[in-house]
């Protein structure tokens, strides 16, 4: 099982499932960011930058990985934030 698990395949669809969830997050919680700048609250400036570097962290984990998963992470990513417009429209 050990020698299955650690298969590029395997680690490029992790990271696929990951940037959907991420992707998710981050472009979801844009709308509340945007809000709080709106409203003048300086918990936005934290919130925004825990969003960035979250995000940061993730694709340094990614390239970490290689490129096929940082590309398969990058399309997660890109897949969570169609999710969240698509639920906007």
């Amino acid at each position: 099982m050990n020698a299955i698990a650690s298969t590029p395949l395997v680690t490029a669809l992790l990271a696929t499932g990951a940037g959907v969830c991420t992707g998710w997050l981050h472009f979801a919680s844009l709308e509340r960011v945007t809000r709080m700048i709106l409203d003048g609250k300086l918990a936005a400036l934290g919130l925004q930058i825990g969003r960035l570097a979250l995000l940061g962290c993730l694709l340094w984990l990614f390239a970490k990985g290689g490129a096929l998963t940082l590309i398969a992470g990058t399309a997660g990513i890109l897949a969570g934030r169609w999710l969240v417009l698509r639920n906007a429209q």
